[in-house]
């Protein structure tokens, strides 16, 4: 299976040589997070638990890596950048594109957190919220595009992206050679595709997605990308709730993912409140959702296994924690 693999992954959108690549581009404008490494035991778990803090990079998410290296990539016209985003993404698009000098305008779901949106326009980005589901808002966002001339940053099909969100398994590799196994939540598969295309099966990545919005684990089901609809009805889907996995995420995920897990709202509330009271650490729940699959024993580590988990996104009301 090995040889197999290594064989394919040349025709990969994404590779370890193009996320080493990223992490040399957006060096001088990312926060290098810390780790927390859990006490033995910690949470009933009988695993060595190392907590990645990615919520600690700037605008409060991994978002930021990916829109620093598609900017970085390739020349940005005057019109700027448009992305469409539950929130994070366009943080980060915003984030960067403002440290950059570049323009930035970013649609958002009607769905998006009130608090994200402050963030948005926080950062200079010219703010649209419209439609229900995200499928619309990413609509409306490529008709404004196409209209100005904007280049587009996609918050996860794109191969810039994905290496650039990559770069947080690099770095956690770095500051924990010794893991077996890393639990990545999913939403439209651009973190967990970059993510896998470093690891390259050195060590297991396995994906956390909400019940109600397994775009990651149908696809794997189906053989392909489908189309899961637009429920949002995860209290996640504001991060988690891609109504359809990116294509490129799909194409890096059946070669390297090794499986994927599910959670339910219940899980994820327990989790951000297992943050907080354990760590005092403040999470939003698409952030907590891979805590919450190890919490819940969604994903059972084997005895000792040494277990990454990316804690990602913290763009939330801390009265929601605490309530």
């Amino acid at each position: 299976m090995q040889t197999e693999t290594r064989t394919s992954s040349s025709q990969l959108p994404v590779t370890r040589a193009d996320v080493e690549a990223a992490a040399q581009r957006i060096a001088p404008y990312l926060r290098l997070t810390p780790v927390l490494f859990l006490e033995p035991g910690a949470f009933g778990v009988d695993a060595r638990i190392t907590l990645k803090l990615e919520h600690l990079q700037h605008t409060g998410s991994f978002k930021a890596r990916g829109a620093f290296n598609a900017l970085l990539s390739k020349p940005v016209p005057d019109a700027g950048v448009i992305a469409a985003s539950g929130g994070n993404h366009g943080a980060g698009v915003a984030f960067a594109a403002r440290a950059l000098g570049h323009r930035a305008e970013i649609f958002v779901p009607e769905i998006a957190p009130a608090v994200k949106i402050e963030r948005l326009k926080s950062y200079g980005a010219l703010v649209t919220v419209t439609g229900k589901h995200f499928s619309e808002t990413a609509a409306a966002a490529d008709a404004r595009a196409a209209e100005t001339g904007a280049r587009m940053i996609h918050a996860f099909n794109q191969p810039e992206v994905m290496a650039g969100q990559g770069t947080v398994a690099r770095e956690m590799q770095t500051q924990d050679p010794g893991l077996d196994t890393v639990l990545v939540a999913v939403g439209g598969g651009g973190l967990i595709g970059g993510m896998a295309a470093w690891f390259e099966r050195r060590v297991r990545v396995v994906g956390v997605e909400p019940v109600d919005s397994p775009s990651l684990a149908r696809a794997l089901e189906a053989g392909a990308p489908v189309d899961i609809g637009g429920s949002n009805k995860s209290i996640a889907s504001d991060s988690l709730g891609a109504s359809r996995v990116g294509d490129r995420a799909f194409d890096v995920a059946k070669v390297y993912l090794d499986h994927v897990v599910l959670v339910d709202d219940d899980a994820i509330r327990a989790g951000v409140r297992g943050l907080w009271d354990a760590t005092r650490l403040v999470a939003e729940p698409g952030g907590s959702a891979a805590f919450a699959a190890l919490l819940s024993g969604a994903y059972k580590p084997a005895p000792e296994e040494r277990v990454g988990v990316l804690v990602c996104g913290a763009n939330t009301d801390p009265a929601r924690v605490l309530s």
